[in-house]
This record gives structure tokens, sequence and C-alpha cells, in this order.
């Protein structure tokens, strides 16, 4: 089981739940699922991607929990759940299942968001009966459906063979990540986060990913390695909004854009620029901001009424359009400004 090595205070702190469950999958891996929030509050279901834990959604629980019930949970081996010797996209499915099962009524509602990894998992499930009956709509946050190795930007040097055998022997690497030390800080944030990422956002993405057991960190690389989700892609019907960093060498924009372009109700896009891959730790107000989005259009309100899908609504999509664009700029210049400084330091 994982060392839990998450910040301790500060706005990535794990917030406490207000009860934790142990939800048991198909083949009987247990699962830690914490739920947070009013009891009778529309949900939200969180599933965090390779390497990490709940910790990581540690900023979109507190802001969330306010008003929503959130509830988040540790994929298998990592966190709190125990590591199992299934590795595999159904095993990702049945434990999202389970968790379902596990918090939700039968027909409830809620909107279900997957941060790489996460949204694979919601890609591998969105055929399955729990996932039609439980989702209300979905958020995919820098991720993508398959050619994920061939894809990634982590090494510096031009497409091809080389690229992608190096990139596969990096990232399923047995070698222990160790202690976080400065350089460890440095090798994450290059391969992880975009130049303007601060110190605290470092921080906490070194915390949860080094707490992650090599073996476990192993055996996923090598799923993600050969993973195909196109055909998940095409069975999701619920509305889907994707979320991207322009500077994400892991799943870089390619990924979103081939999502956008594949999914058959794509609600939104969002390209951030100068932000990384971990989006939800790099632009935590923006990606708060479309979960809240996608429950008030999708999983509360009735026919007719703002959040419904009528006017009202097309009305806000156009004030939200106006916002996005509006933070994209500021995010890209900080992001300019942090680079420079970067380079001027480098000089």
């Amino acid at each position: 089981m994982s060392r839990l090595m998450h910040v301790m205070h500060g706005p990535y702190a794990p917030p406490v739940p207000a009860r934790e469950l142990v939800a048991v999958s198909a083949d009987g891996a247990r699962l830690h699922v914490e739920v947070h929030g009013p009891e009778h509050a529309p949900a939200v279901v969180l599933s965090h991607g390779w390497t990490c834990s709940t910790a990581f959604w540690a900023a979109q629980i507190r802001d969330l929990a306010a008003d929503h019930r959130v509830i988040a949970y540790d994929q298998r081996g990592h966190g709190r759940s125990p590591a199992s010797p299934a590795c595999t996209t159904d095993a990702l499915a049945d434990d999202l299942e389970a968790v379902l099962a596990a918090t939700l009524a039968p027909g409830e509602k809620a909107v279900l968001v997957g941060h790489s990894m996460g949204g694979m998992t919601l890609m591998a499930a969105s055929a399955r009966p729990r996932f039609r009956e439980h989702a209300a709509a979905a958020l995919l946050c820098s991720t993508g459906s398959s050619k994920l190795v061939a894809e990634s930007l982590v090494v510096p040097m031009g497409a091809g063979r080389v690229r992608t055998w190096l990139t596969g022997k990096i990232l399923g690497s047995r070698a222990p990540l160790g202690p976080v030390t400065p350089v460890a800080r440095r090798i994450l944030k290059y391969a992880t986060m975009g130049p303007g990422s601060s110190p605290v956002m470092v921080e906490a993405c070194a915390r949860v990913v080094h707490a992650c057991p090599r073996a476990v960190r192993h055996a996923w690389s090598r799923v993600l390695e050969l993973i195909d989700l196109d055909y998940g892609v095409r069975e999701m019907q619920v509305p889907t909004a994707v979320v991207a960093g322009t500077a994400d060498r892991m799943t870089p924009v390619v990924h979103a854009r081939a999502l956008v372009a594949a999914l058959p109700n794509c609600v939104g896009s969002t390209e951030l620029a100068g932000v990384g891959h971990m989006t939800p730790v790099e632009a935590p107000e923006l990606v708060g901001s479309r979960i809240r989005e996608l429950v008030a259009a999708y999983a509360v309100g009735t026919e007719g009424a703002p959040g419904a899908g009528g006017p009202a609504s097309a009305g806000a999509a156009k004030g939200v359009q106006a916002a996005e664009m509006a933070e994209n700029a500021e995010i890209a210049e900080n992001a300019e400004i942090a680079e420079n400084a970067e380079i001027k330091e480098g000089a």
C-alpha cells in the first residue's frame, strides 16, 4: 500500500472527509473511498491518475465540498487502496462501477471527473451499465485514449521509434523515486508541470507521486503504454467537457483535440496556455469552475429551468466562454513571466 506523504498545510493539504468507506470491486479488490460535503448535495465523483491518490484533488475537494457531495477514491495500488495483480483497463472500469454502487443511490446522477489515467477510467467504463445509470456529465482533464507513449514529449527529441522506446523505458522504470529532493522536484516539474507552476504546486505533486510504490508505478505504466480506449470515447454519450494544458508533455494537447473530435456529445474544450499535465493542481480554480458548470447544467435543475439546457443555460455558456478567455489570457501571461524569469536565472 502507498505511503501517505502529502503536504500537511496550505491549499493542497487534503481536507478531512465527512466519512470513509471501502468499495469492493468485481475481483475482490478493496478501494479506499472518501465522501466530503453535505450528504444530500449534488454529487461529484473524482478519479485520479497514474501514481496519484485522493490527495491530488485537495483543492477541488476543499472548494466543492461547501455545497456538493464530493466522492474521491484511490485507484487500486494507489493511496490507501491495496495493490492488486489485476492491472487492466477492465479493472479500472470495475473499480469505478464499485465506487458508484457504494456511494450513490439507484438512479442517482453525478458529474464524473477523471484526470489522466482517471480520465481513461471513465472511457473504459463508458459503456458499462452503472456508468450510464449514474453519469450526468463528465470532465476529462489532461488525458488521452491511445498512443500515449508515442505522442509523449517527455523525451526532447523528434517523434519516431527511438523517442517512443526511450519514453517507454523512462516511464516504465522500476527505479525508486526516493525522497523529495530539489533535483526530484525539478525533474517532476519538467516532466509533468508547466513553467509557471509555483513551488507550492510542485511540492504538492511531488509528495503525492513519490508516495506511489514503484511496483505499482511500473505495473500501471505497462498498461498505459499499450492502452487503446478509442472505442470508449465513442461510447461516452453523456455531455463531456475536456481540459488540457498546452505545456503538457505527458499527454500533449493533440490528445485533447482528438477527444473533442471523437466525443459524441462534447460540450466544451479548454486549452490552458502554459499549463502542464497536472491541471487540477496547476489551475485549480478553472477545473473547479468547470465541474460546477457541469453540475449546474446537467446534474441539477428541471426541464426549462436554468441549468437544464434551456435558453438560460445557453446565455450562461456565453458568459463562461468570455470568462474562460480572460482566465486563459491571465494564465498565459503568468506562464510567460515565469518562463522568462527561469531563462534569466539560467543565464
